[in-house]
């Protein structure tokens, strides 16, 4: 087993270190280009930043996928599965598709368009669901038309969530690493714990999949040098559904009752995956759940469900109080929590510790959402470890031990985000233009 786990750590560091290497060169690219667009109203950053890092984490899974194909144990799949093939096919096409809409805008139509097509081309090359495992019924057989319906369906909506979360610096990178991470998990336990081969493709798809976010994630944290873009987004949410599709519907149940020793035991080391739809849903719920809400709330307003507004959930946590980077931390936060969660309950379902500890968790979570103003403070002998805004002094140890003053006497309140309680903003501004007409007048 220590082979295997060698191997798919070369990969995850080699397409790791492509993508970093080359998002810099992106970035000089984008901004030749004029990929920069304005900022729009629903924005939160303040300068234009140049798009299209998709580019950079395409090269990374190219070369991932490379160099899986040469490596000794890993090379034996691309042999005996065309799934490696269909997803790089797919992930192409939506990466064009990406590309074009970073640089010079496409329809919400004309890329839903994109999406099927990206889809149906990995079916035609095998990457699709074959079979459900229903509990108290058995696995369920589907017709060629079904498993391709309900493979597209499942990856439109990873696409589409993924794209939808991506509103700020770091979220969308690093919520789709955690995700990757709990889907290895799972995948590698299923593949090396119960022999069974066909999850082996999924395996890859995730370490891949942590790579490409891993090298992007230190050019995309705050503040943001350079975008990934729909090119980016919708390339990794690709990666994702590819990954769940596959060790859904072609990891056969009756297969892994043999392994674990009947249908009951079964049933239970498949709970994550009883339905397709179930698994992205609890490795990406937080998008899943941005994105069904994003629907009902421009339906209900009677707009597209494809326009753009502020009304995010990562929106909504700047909007009452939370910093940007301690809103990223909170969505990191509930997608691991949900991910590992998941994971956690499908090795052992029966254990209470699992359940009261994703409970306790909850209940943390929920307090740092409503305690936006709460800053934690480092103890005097940790401060030299943590940023210098969660240190009790500022001024360090060998200027406290000076009697230097502390930076906290001079701290200058947080600049407010644009677009961030703007009627404080247009308030202050009226106040103002008040006071300049008032003087005129004198």
């Amino acid at each position: 087993m220590g082979q295997p786990v060698r191997e798919y750590l070369l990969t995850l560091c080699v397409t790791a270190a492509v993508t970093y290497l080359l998002t810099g060169p992106v970035r000089k690219f984008a901004i030749a280009a004029g990929a920069m667009p304005e900022i729009r109203a629903r924005d939160v950053h303040r300068e234009p930043t140049p798009r299209l890092g998709g580019i950079a984490m395409f090269g990374g899974l190219c070369a991932g996928l490379l160099v899986a194909s040469h490596l000794t144990n890993l090379k034996a799949l691309f042999a005996s599965s065309n799934e490696p093939q269909a997803l790089l096919s797919g992930a192409a096409l939506i990466w064009v598709l990406g590309v074009l809409d970073d640089k010079w805008g496409v329809d919400a139509l004309v890329k839903l368009g994109g999406q099927m097509i990206a889809a149906g081309v990995m079916v035609l090359q095998g990457l699709t669901i074959l079979w459900i495992p229903v509990p108290g019924v058995g696995t369920v057989s589907l017709t060629p038309m079904q498993g391709t319906l309900l493979t597209v369906a499942l990856v439109v909506v990873t696409i589409n969530a993924v794209n939808f979360v991506d509103g700020l610096d770091g979220l969308a990178s690093g919520m789709v690493c955690i995700a990757a991470a709990a889907f290895f998990m799972y995948a590698y336990r299923m593949w090396f714990g119960y022999g069974i081969e066909a999850a082996a493709p999924a395996t890859l798809f995730s370490v891949v999949l942590m790579g490409m976010c891993l090298g992007f994630l230190p050019h995309n944290m705050h503040p943001a040098r350079i975008f990934m873009g729909d090119s980016g987004s919708m390339l990794i949410g690709l990666v994702m559904a590819a990954g769940a599709v596959s060790v859904t519907g072609q990891v056969d149940p009756d297969l892994l009752g043999e392994k674990t020793g009947g249908v009951r035991e079964a049933t239970h080391a498949m709970v994550p995956v009883y339905i397709p739809l179930l698994l992205p849903l609890t490795v990406i719920a937080v998008p899943v759940a941005d994105l069904i809400l994003a629907i009902v709330r421009r339906t209900w307003k009677g707009q597209s469900p494809f326009a753009a507004d502020r009304g995010h959930l990562h929106h909504r946590l700047l909007e009452i109080g939370h910093s940007h980077s301690r809103a990223v931390l909170i969505m990191y936060f509930w997608s691991a929590l949900i991910a590992f969660g998941a994971v956690a309950y499908s090795v052992n379902n029966a254990s209470v510790w699992i359940v009261l500890g994703i409970v306790l968790l909850s209940a943390v979570g929920l307090v740092l959402l409503l305690l936006p103003r709460f800053t934690p403070r480092a103890p005097r002998w940790a401060e030299w470890a943590v940023p210098p805004r969660y240190r009790r002094s500022r001024r360090g140890p060998v200027a406290a031990a000076a009697g230097e003053p502390s930076a906290d006497a001079e701290e200058q309140p947080e600049p407010v985000p644009a677009g961030i309680h703007g009627a404080t903003a247009i308030g202050d501004r009226s106040r103002f233009v008040d006071r300049r007409k008032a003087g005129s007048n004198r």
